[in-house]
């Protein structure tokens, strides 16, 4: 059982409306009652954190709830609770946190968001591990490459992808994250991928999308995209420089 026990109104407000929204059973008491006999984890203030000595005590920060919730439930269930972060990459990529076997959190971000969330999510926990998906090989490169201080493993991501019924459009990439995080990949710190002419292709394409003018990169700034080195929109910030400064000689 979940034990609320704090006097911060915040604290307590956010805590009970995220376990409430999980369908958590859980009570509530002041700090300073008895604990219920069947207690095994306590949600508190930070005011009070040294107050419940006899039982796991999880300190809540009035501005991330969710996570104090998390490592509540993560506790309940006792052992198995690693937190794994499994990533389906691609320019939107599927993220999916898991304490465990259980799914905490799910997430699907643009992929210039995705390194500081997937940072965020294993700020805290103890010895995380991101799995990420060996396809959409550009976005997976740079996934692996920009992620540091925490242990990454690329997985074969074959068959990862389920069917979508009818009115599930759009939660095939958290799905497919799911799988990713439940299956053991290689341990890997960086990926050299040397781009093929069609990934160059939808390289140039992207930035023409993007361009003002309808105009697309060169190859060698696509290469330089390929690499991780520039975004797009920083490659066509460079190229238009460069027809600047050509058109000015």
């Amino acid at each position: 059982m979940i034990v609320v026990a704090t006097t911060d109104f915040e604290v307590y407000h956010g805590v009970v409306n995220e376990l409430r929204e999980r369908g958590t059973t859980f009570t509530t008491v002041e700090p300073d009652a008895e604990l219920p006999d069947h207690a095994d984890v306590v949600v508190t203030g930070a005011d009070h954190a040294d107050d419940f000595a006899d039982v796991t005590t999880i300190v809540a920060d009035s501005d991330d709830s969710r996570r104090a919730v998390d490592q509540a439930l993560a506790a309940v269930r006792g052992g198995g609770g690693r937190t794994i972060i499994g990533v389906d990459p691609g320019r939107k990529p599927g993220i999916a946190v898991l304490a465990g076997e259980t799914v905490v959190a799910a997430f699907q971000v643009p992929l210039g968001d995705a390194v500081d969330l997937i940072q965020r999510e294993a700020a805290e926990a103890p010895s995380p591990v991101v799995r990420i998906g060996d396809g959409s090989r550009l976005e997976s490169a740079k996934l692996v490459t920009d992620l540091d201080d925490v242990r990454v493993e690329l997985v074969d991501e074959t068959g990862t992808t389920p069917y979508l019924g009818t009115g599930t459009r759009g939660m095939g990439d958290v799905l497919a994250a799911v799988n990713i995080a439940r299956l053991e990949g290689e341990v890997v710190d960086s990926r050299e991928i040397d781009p093929t002419e069609g990934e160059i292709q939808v390289i140039k394409d992207r930035s023409r999308e993007q361009s003002e003018h309808n105009r697309a990169i060169d190859e060698v700034l696509a290469r330089r995209v390929a690499a991780g080195e520039l975004t797009i929109d920083e490659a066509l910030d460079e190229h238009r420089a460069d027809r600047n400064d050509a058109g000015s000689t």
